[in-house]
Parts: C-alpha cells; structure tokens; sequence
C-alpha cells in the first residue's frame, strides 16, 4: 500500500452542538487560511449538510519526536543502469551539462543493484516542474526516495497552502518553484533541497511544520424544528441496528428553533473518537501503524480490530463480508482505489455527498480526517488506467 505526506496536526472536534442562540459546547479552533465560510451539500437522504474546509498542522511534540533527514538530495534506482538513465534525462529534457553531471561516477554509488546519484542543489533549484513530472515518478517506485514515493500533497492551492507557514519569503519562492504535477496533484518532493536553505533550528522547524500542513473539513448537519430524527438516523446509521446517535438526534429535533449539529457526533465511536487525532506512539507497538484499510474496515467497529494491519487478512474480509456497489454511495461504503496493476493503493469510507473520512499513511504523522472525495481522486487516481470501486457490506444474517 502507498503512504504518502500528507502531514498535519491533532485537533479537538470542532463546532459541536450549535444551538439557534449560538451557543455552541465546543468552540471551534480558529482555521489557519481565510477559507472558512460553510458551503451547503447537494440534498441528499444525509439532511441539510454544510461544510468547510480548514488546514491541521503537527503538534510541536509530535513532531520533536520524529527523526529529521539529513539535507543531502540524493536520487536511488532500482535496477537502473546509466543506458537506462541517460534515456530517462533526455526524455525529461534536461542539460546536457546536468546531465554529464548526474552520471558522473565520482558522484553515484551502487549497492545491491541500486544505483544512488547525489544531483547538486543548483541543479535541483534550475530544474522546471515538467522535468519533476518526468523523472520523480520513477523515483517514486521505491521508498528508498520516501519524500518522492510519499510527497506533500497540495491540496487547495498553493496561496492557500503556504499562508501564515512562517517560511521566509526566499522558502516559500523555492516551495513554488519546485512543486509539480503527480497526475492531477500538485506536489512537493524536495524537502531536502528545502533543508540546505535553513540556518537555524527555528527555520527547521518552520519547514517541517509546514511540511506537516493538510487540509481537512468541518462538516454540519442543520436539524430542522420539529424535523423526524428517525429518518435522519436511517441514513447515519449505516443499517447497523447498535447505533447510540438516535438519542441526541431524538432530542435535537424537539428544539422549537432548530439546531446545528457537527456530524463528528453521528460517526460510530471509534471513528468518532478517532477524527482529527494522531496515532499514539503505543499502537506502534502492534506492529504497524494504522492505515487506510484498517480505517476503513474498522469504521463500524466499536473497538479495533487489529488483524487488519494483516494485508493478506484485511483482503479476505472484503471478499468475505462486501459486495461491490455503484453510485450512489451510501454513509459507511467503502471505496477502494487501484493502479493500473489492480493493487489497491488506498481506500477510505464514505460519509454523505462528496466527504470521506480517510487516515492517508501509516506513518505516525497522518491523522484520521475527513475529505472531499475529489480530493482524494486527485491523489489516488493519478491516470485514467487506476480506478475506484465501491464496496458495500453485506447484510448480517
């Protein structure tokens, strides 16, 4: 399965209970861009749903906890040779100066049939985001590149990404300047480039915090006065008969005024729980940290099922307990996204109109978020051969 970077920052749910006084149980944090009006959802059996989106950055003790890469660029081939290469440079146009450069055997290694080229930071900064698109692809089959097999994915635009991140304005022009295009996401891979940059601790972290940034939704559905929280709860509940919401939906449709309710209360327990946090340094204990498919098919559980960090295991369940299904989804479905090898790549559940909620990576920086799902597309489905497939679970008998 892929990981990739999308890093951001554990966060208390947001806007819980808005009464029509506004008085709200839960302030919301403050979102770090301007964005921050409610757009409305498509009707839909979901309700009267809003949305909005905001952007999560790591928490300074998470991330004093992780260990940082040197700041040495460093380009690894498996099974590369310099026929191979040098075919691969022409093709995305780069000098031939860099190129002699690059393929100079004073400045390439080979070990155990990987060959690592050390390109020189001017030459790094010179190049243009067609020559990534074209090179960075292959460096992305293997994690020996992790920030080019897992790139900070930027999502809203890059205005929007690098507003109040601190970088200096010299950062944030090289940040603009080296994004490129992963299929249909714009994407950043060279954070070590970044780091050559720094000249002091403070700008490190400014650069890894920033790094860590991911944008994320708060999400609303609007309870009409008087309204039938019965059939509210039909459509989140996923037809599981053990749902705990129909008591504060119940509750909330008496209010003479109407009522503003953040959907994070009406996701099963563990999701709920588990919405805009990190994972904790002891789940690394189990063996693996949580991903995307044991997100996915814990969604309803009401405490984890480990077992799904079991590729091999979490693949027999879906073909055990799910059948496919096709638009429209419903609250709980289960959408599996795949390359054009058929290897599923990632998945993420289903919420209401274009919202999913997702963990994007094991690693221990990825948080668990909800998302537009043509957000998730942009990363996921990088070109027309990778497909996304509903999956729906069956009834229990």
């Amino acid at each position: 399965m892929m990981n990739h970077r999308q890093l951001p920052i554990a966060l208390l749910t947001a806007l819980a209970v808005v009464f029509c006084i506004r008085e709200t149980i839960h302030a919301a944090p403050a979102p770090k861009p301007a964005e921050t009006a409610m757009n409305a959802a498509k009707p839909g059996p979901w309700g009267q749903l809003e949305s909005s989106p905001i952007y999560l950055e790591a928490p300074d003790f998470l991330l004093a906890g992780v260990p940082k890469p040197n700041s040495v660029p460093h380009w690894s081939f498996a099974g590369a040779d310099g026929a191979s290469l040098l075919a691969l440079f022409r093709r995305a146009g780069l000098p031939d100066t860099m190129q002699q450069r690059l393929l100079d055997a004073k400045r390439w290694t080979s070990q155990d049939g990987v060959l690592t080229l050390y390109p020189l930071v001017p030459d790094l900064e010179a190049m243009t985001p067609e020559m990534r698109g074209v090179i960075y692809p292959e460096l992305a089959k293997t994690p020996l590149n992790e920030f080019h097999h897992d790139p900070i994915f930027i999502l809203g635009g890059l205005d929007e990404w690098l507003h109040d991140s601190e970088l200096s304005a010299e950062m944030q022009a090289l940040v603009r300047k080296m994004t490129y295009r992963r299929g249909r996401a714009l994407a950043f891979s060279d954070l070590r480039t970044l780091l050559t940059h720094a000249h002091t601790e403070a700008e490190v972290q400014h650069i890894f915090k920033t790094a860590t940034r991911t944008r994320t939704l708060v999400a609303n559905i609007r309870i009409p006065a008087n309204s039938d929280p019965k059939a509210i709860a039909a459509y989140w509940t996923g037809g599981h008969a053990d749902s705990d919401i129909l008591p504060l939906l119940e509750s909330l449709a008496e209010r003479d005024c109407g009522t503003t309710l953040d959907i994070t209360h009406l996701l099963p327990a563990l999701a709920r729980r588990r919405l805009y946090t990190y994972p904790t340094p002891d789940l690394a204990t189990r063996g693996r940290m949580p991903d995307c498919h044991w997100t996915s098919l814990n969604f309803f559980s009401r405490s984890p099922q480990d077992y799904y960090l079991d590729t091999r295991l979490a693949s027999q369940r879906v073909l055990q307990n799910y059948a496919t299904v096709q638009p429209p989804y419903r609250f709980g479905d289960i959408l599996f996204f795949n390359n054009a090898a058929g290897e599923t790549i990632h998945s993420c559940v289903f919420i209401a109109d274009d919202i999913v909620y997702t963990k994007n990576g094991e690693n221990s920086l990825s948080p668990w978020i909800l998302m537009r799902l043509g957000d998730v597309q942009e990363i996921y489905l990088a070109s027309p051969e990778f497909t996304m497939i509903g999956y729906r679970e069956k009834p229990a008998r």
